[in-house]
């Protein structure tokens, strides 16, 4: 059985996320999407959240389990026993970022695999980054989150501008 694992900090999970989730399933047995902790990165859901979000969004895709894990991906990979780890691409930036992490992984493990597949075209400018600056100056994310993301945004955004105004 081929298992891919699909990491990210999915702060939050986009309709981009989705469409790679879901479309890697039908090249892929098996897909674990995995909700990664990053000390380095300030979240705006919990990982708990993040998770829960994707378990919703993801239900209805029979080979998906979401997991979280904290600590190396190739760690994780490696308890795991996936065949491969899955990234998406956007652009030529990411590209650049996601070749150098594949590299650094492959030479800490020669096992180690990585797979990128692009984006859709309708995706590839959509980043988790991008629609939090969107929420944040009260702008519509509609199109590109799934509807549970979209309204704990919303609630979200009440709490950020209550937290600045003061």
């Amino acid at each position: 059985m081929k298992t891919a694992l699909f990491p990210g900090s999915f702060d939050p999970v986009t309709n981009g996320h989705l469409d790679i989730v879901s479309r890697a399933g039908r090249i892929f047995d098996r897909i674990i999407v995995a909700v990664a902790s990053n000390e380095s990165k300030s979240a705006l859901f919990s990982m708990e959240e993040r998770k829960k979000f994707l378990e919703h969004v993801c239900m209805d895709i029979p080979n998906v389990e979401v997991i979280s894990f904290k600590g190396l991906l190739l760690d994780a990979a490696r308890n795991l026993k996936v065949s491969a780890v899955l990234r998406g691409l956007r652009a030529i930036s990411d590209f650049e970022y996601e070749f150098q992490m594949a590299m650094m992984n492959k030479e800490l493990d020669s096992r180690f695999e990585t797979v990128f597949l692009m984006s859709s075209s309708q995706y590839s400018f959509v980043s988790s980054r991008m629609i939090k600056e969107i929420v944040r100056l009260g702008g519509d994310v509609t199109p590109f989150v799934p509807p549970i993301v979209n309204q704990a945004l919303k609630e979200k955004r009440g709490k950020i501008l209550e937290e600045t105004a003061e």
